[in-house]
This record gives C-alpha cells, structure tokens and sequence, in this order.
C-alpha cells in the first residue's frame, strides 16, 4: 500500500520506555469494567491465551509513568520499518477516519489513538501490565495501541505474507476498536454482554469483526494506495488469525473471541468492497 509519509504534527507516537514506562503521561485512568474488557482488543491471540492475557493484565494493575519527555516522535517511527510503516498507518487513518467524522457532523468528537511501541519486556498501561508476549493490542483507559513490533515476524511465519499490508491490517483493526471506543459502540457491547453473560463471547467475536470490516472500510476509502497483491495479503492474514485455525479444535466455537478464518475473511473483504462503516455497522452491530 503506497502510504505517504507520517506526519508527526497528525499522531501521538512513543515507546513503553523502561519497565513500566508509557510513553508520554495522560490517559482516562483504570476502571474494573475497562480492565475487563481488554481481552476485546488483543488482536488475533489464542482464546485460550486470552483469558490469561486479561487474567494477567488485572493482576498487574498499577500506576502509569512517563516516559523522558524529550522523546523524539520521529526518530520513534524511524527505528525500524515496521515503526515508520505503523506510523505512516496511523497518519493516514486519523485523516482518513477524521474525515469521515467530518461527514457525519461528528468532527468535534474525533480523536486519534496513541500508538506505543514496546520496548520493554512488561510495561504499563491504563487497563494493567502489558507483555511483549500478548501480541498488539488497544487499551480504551488510555486510548492508545501497544504493538510490540516482533508480533510482524510471527504474522508472516503464521500467515506466509511478508507484504506490508498484512501488517497494515494489524495497526487499522486495533485503530478500528479505538474507533469502537470513541462512538460508543465498545460500551454498548459491554453493556449487552453483562446482560446477557451466555452471549459474552458471540458478542465479543462481533466486536471483533466489526474491527475487522473497519480496517477494511480504511483500505477501501482510500483504493488509490492500494496496490496489486494486497487484497490477497489482507486475507491470508485474517485466514490465519481465525480462532479455528489457530485453536486447531482445541477449543470450542463457543468459546471463540475473535471469529473463525472465514468470518474475519469475510469482515475484511466487506470493507475494503464497500470502504462504507455503516455497512459493518448493519452486519455485525445487529444485537
């Protein structure tokens, strides 16, 4: 995807610093449902990994620190190629999504994520204690995304895609939960699933694919960029981050958190198709 180069004047970039470190100071705080709900937004993991990812996370609630505040934003998404490519992501979807907060009237309430990089081993957050281990994910306490940049070796090893839309599509579906955050929608799932707990996870696989179509809608708004081969690098990543294909039947559809192979193949395909989020909205927000 030809994505022209960040702009540090557009995004709010950093790294988790030393043990406990995030980056610059702010944030919403913690909250015992905000905590809860991180498990929404650990992009592709093992449903089995994810209940000791959120386990872990409440343990390791505690106090966030600041990272030298000094730090330089470009020399951030500078350090490797996996850094510029995210922060050129973030840039073009804060235009992007920013634009289209514009169109529904709703630009005095947008507000782009932070994206932290991992550098430390265990970190901290505004929903607890992060690992490198735990793969990308959004905190909704601090609105930011934490990707450990490693997580992009394993994807290629998982998927067989070393394209950088495959990693670009890790980056727009965590941007898509923060986009879930922002409108509401995140609290709306919540809502539903303390109602009814035997829905929990079908409706967190929901959540899940709605982020999906979202990073899709980002791709699809924006058909000058994208370049030949992506579409297929798009899906054989969502292929292999499906619930079935990485539980290999060690864990029932009951149990799923994310969707099966198919369902975030199908996610993807209809946003990047229709580059329209009311469509998502339709489709996977129907509870």
């Amino acid at each position: 995807m030809r994505l022209n180069p960040f702009d540090t004047s557009k995004i709010d970039v950093g790294t988790t610093g030393g043990r406990g470190g995030v980056g610059k100071a702010g944030g919403l705080g913690c909250g015992t449902i905000v905590i809860a709900a991180i498990g929404y937004f650990v992009f592709g993991l093992d449903p089995m990994q994810t209940a000791a990812t959120v386990e872990g996370m409440q343990q390791g609630q505690g106090q966030m620190q600041s990272a030298p505040a000094n730090e330089d934003e470009a020399a951030v998404c500078n350090s490797n190629q996996y850094a510029q490519e995210s922060c050129n992501a973030l840039t073009s979807l804060n235009e992007t999504w920013s634009a289209r907060f514009q169109e529904e009237g709703l630009g005095s309430e947008f507000r782009g994520p932070g994206l932290r990089f991992a550098t430390a081993q265990q970190f901290n957050t505004g929903c607890g204690t992060g690992s490198v281990g735990m793969g990308p994910f959004y905190c909704p306490a601090d609105e930011r995304m934490y990707i450990d940049v490693s997580f992009f070796d394993q994807l290629k090893q998982m998927s067989g895609e070393g394209g950088d839309f495959a990693r670009l599509y890790v980056v727009a579906h965590e941007y898509g939960h923060h986009v879930q955050t922002i409108t509401g929608v995140s609290d709306q799932i919540r809502s539903a699933q303390q109602q009814n707990p035997r829905m929990k996870n079908q409706l967190q696989v929901r959540m899940e694919l709605h982020a999906d179509c979202y990073a899709g809608v980002w791709a699809g708004r924006n058909r000058n960029l994208v370049e030949p081969g992506d579409f297929e690098e798009g899906m054989n990543a969502a292929a292999a981050i499906g619930d079935d294909t990485l539980t290999k039947g060690r864990v029932s559809a009951e149990n799923f958190t994310h969707g099966t192979s198919r369902q975030r193949m199908e996610a993807l395909q209809l946003g990047m198709r229709t580059g329209d989020d009311e469509q998502c909205d339709s489709t996977y927000l129907q509870i």
